[in-house]
């Protein structure tokens, strides 16, 4: 179980570089970018461009690509090849409304022939210089569970690696995901397979390995605000214990998370981004309602810094 390799999910507005870099230094094992639209990649690079570069440090990475045209999906992946990625992901599990609208995302599992179509354009597109994955939800609702055929589907189509989120589109993220889908399409492909949905502590990431035999968890929400996580898990499977997070940690792994984000981005947009990830930081604590007034009313990166400072010195 030890060696179990966890992932950080493509979060839009969240995974951008500072976030992938803080989760990196907490030994998150493979980082992948926000969402990037495929039409967006082609007609306006310069602007998607933030979205697909890394670092070397942030190998082994995947750029993570929704669309619904075959030929503009396969003309997108041939378009991030001079950037190198490890891997690219073809999102087939988006909910949002706006992608749905446009016949991407989950919208995909109800076309799974369209679906096919696109994994193996990309597929031929990238030539092997990627690893291809697919990652996709159990179905549109609970009357249109179809995620062995799909699963089966994109294996059949060409894709190397899966990533199933066990909820349905209809579920959007409320309500449990229900692990027994990964369980089932583990037993059915024969391409390695990674769980996602619910994974918020180190116990239950060990209770997915155990449930469903997954090859490797994916985090996303779990993480936010929690980028310690990824090493918890790690020390939990290795030893069958985890050391608990302190105030002082908290304070420099969001201090932290504050410079990586200078680094890559003007103050007033890190203020105004930073907003959300920083209330993550205090949510469930003493004191987190009147954290979050202070930080949401703050307009410059040295007031977010006192205020952090203020609320873990109590």
């Amino acid at each position: 179980m030890a060696n179990i390799p966890l992932y950080l999910a493509p979060l839009a507005g969240y995974s951008d570089q500072a976030f992938r870099r803080l989760c990196k230094d907490w030994k998150v094992d493979y980082l992948v970018s926000e969402m990037v639209s495929a039409d967006g990649l082609i007609r306006d690079q310069d602007k998607t461009l933030a979205y697909v570069t890394f670092a070397e440090e942030e190998r082994p990475y995947s750029v993570q690509i929704f669309g619904s045209d075959p030929l503009i999906l396969a003309k997108a992946a041939a378009a991030l090849l001079p950037f190198k990625p490890d891997f690219i992901d073809i999102n087939m599990g988006c909910p949002v409304r706006k992608v749905v609208k446009r016949g991407a995302g989950s919208a995909l599992m109800k076309d799974p022939l369209r679906a096919a179509a696109i994994v193996k354009e990309v597929k031929n597109a990238i030539q092997g210089a990627a690893i291809l994955s697919v990652k996709f939800r159990s179905g549109w609702d609970l009357n249109s569970l179809n995620y062995l055929d799909f699963g089966l589907k994109m294996q059949d189509a060409g894709a190397d690696l899966l990533c199933l989120h066990p909820r349905t589109t209809s579920q959007v993220f409320s309500g449990l995901s229900n692990w027994e889908h990964i369980q089932k399409l583990k037993q059915a492909i024969s391409i390695p397979l990674i769980g996602n949905g619910d994974v918020d502590s180190p116990e239950t990431a060990a209770k997915m390995l155990k449930d469903t035999a997954c090859d490797a968890i994916m985090i996303g929400r779990g993480a936010l605000g929690r980028p310690w996580l990824f090493a918890q898990i790690k020390q939990f499977l290795k030893d069958g214990y985890y050391q608990p997070i302190t105030k002082d940690q908290i304070l420099k792994t969001s201090l932290t998370h504050l410079d990586y984000a200078l680094l890559y981005k003007e103050e007033f947009v890190v203020v105004r981004e930073m907003r959300s990830q920083l209330c993550h930081y205090a949510k469930g604590m003493p004191g987190s309602k009147e954290l979050r007034e202070k930080i949401n009313h703050s307009s410059s990166v040295n007031e977010l810094r006192e205020h952090l400072r203020q609320w873990l010195s109590h």
